[in-house]
């Protein structure tokens, strides 16, 4: 699959998604970049904003079996990946997979449950893979979590580890429709008389591998790489900064910058696809100074105040790559 033939295809995707999630096309193509990036996506906001309608819709979407775990205080690690239990008929441990065994888990309200079940996904977000009672399990391919997040600040939550963040690809925040969008979704509902909207799958689980693969068709000069690593070293030397971005930050900013590339209908990056997904790419991988959150500064704030004072590549990629 060529590039070109990945972005028609995203194209239809999302095209299809916004007959259910009215006035979020910028957050649908981030989350699409996310997933053909091989990557996982935190949506984290306040209840009600469609994040779990958002999750729903790309598993039909993208044709992908489709598994939701709804996070509680009492879930148990083994509620999430499988446990051993034994078979009277056969007189054996049985391995009885867990709902983590799927092409797209919906992790709800994730902050919910504590830290212990959360690290239940550390290894199959990371490796694709499980390790039970001495065995590693295969997860099936490909493999995706969408998991929804709601402020930490609300009673009967727990902030992630900083384990489980990284493991992520990017975090969004949705925030409230404008007007004219909330007015447009109420309108949608009256004028189709059901709750949900029927959406079609338009590709499967080996297009979007395909689609995947394509991404590693699409040229980074080493500029752009130079220009992604003075970003990555920046978050480490802010003074509002308490812990920076990790190596895997500038990993994620790569490959979200291919895909960003992607939909923009270019087999080369720029450095404007690098600005656009670093907020999303990055911010959930800093820890800012406790002060900073009296001050109620965001990380997503620091992260874009950092990109405007990195320098910008100038040489243009479309002659570097030789187009």
């Amino acid at each position: 699959m060529t590039p070109l033939e990945t972005a028609e295809a995203s194209t239809t995707v999302l095209d299809e998604l916004e007959r259910a999630v009215v006035g979020r096309r910028r957050t649908l193509e981030l989350v699409l970049i996310g997933i053909l990036a091989g990557g996982h996506v935190l949506l984290e906001d306040l209840p009600g904003l469609g994040k779990t309608l958002i999750a729903r819709s790309f598993a039909k979407v993208l044709g992908l079996d489709f598994a939701r775990i709804q996070f509680t205080p009492d879930l148990l690690p083994s509620d999430v990946v499988g446990a051993p239990l034994y078979d009277q008929r056969s007189a054996e441990m049985v391995f009885r997979p867990g709902p983590v065994f799927t092409q797209l888990l919906l992790a709800d309200e994730i902050n919910r449950t504590p830290p212990k079940t959360q690290a239940a996904l550390l290894e199959a977000m990371g490796e694709g893979q499980v390790s039970v009672d001495g065995q590693t399990r295969r997860l099936p391919e490909p493999f995706v979590v969408l998991a929804t997040d709601n402020p930490i600040e609300y009673e009967g939550t727990y902030e992630l580890p900083e384990a489980q963040l990284d493991r992520f690809l990017m975090r969004l925040r949705l925030g409230y429709l404008s007007a004219g969008d909330e007015m447009a979704m109420l309108q949608r509902r009256v004028t189709r008389a059901t709750e949900y909207a029927e959406l079609s799958s338009v590709t499967t689980a080996q297009g979007v591998l395909a689609m995947r693969k394509s991404l590693e068709q699409v040229e980074v000069t080493p500029d752009l790489l130079e220009y992604i690593v003075a970003i990555v070293t920046a978050t480490r030397h802010d003074a509002q900064i308490q812990v920076g971005a990790s190596p895997r930050g500038g990993l994620a900013l790569v490959q979200l910058a291919r895909g960003q590339a992607l939909l923009s209908r270019r087999d080369y990056v720029i450095p404007d696809d690098i600005k656009q997904v670093a907020v999303p790419a990055l911010a959930h991988r800093v820890t800012l100074r406790p002060e900073l959150w009296v001050r109620q500064v965001s990380a997503d704030d620091v992260v874009a105040r950092l990109l405007s004072s990195v320098p910008t590549p100038t040489t243009n990629p479309a002659l570097t790559v030789g187009r």
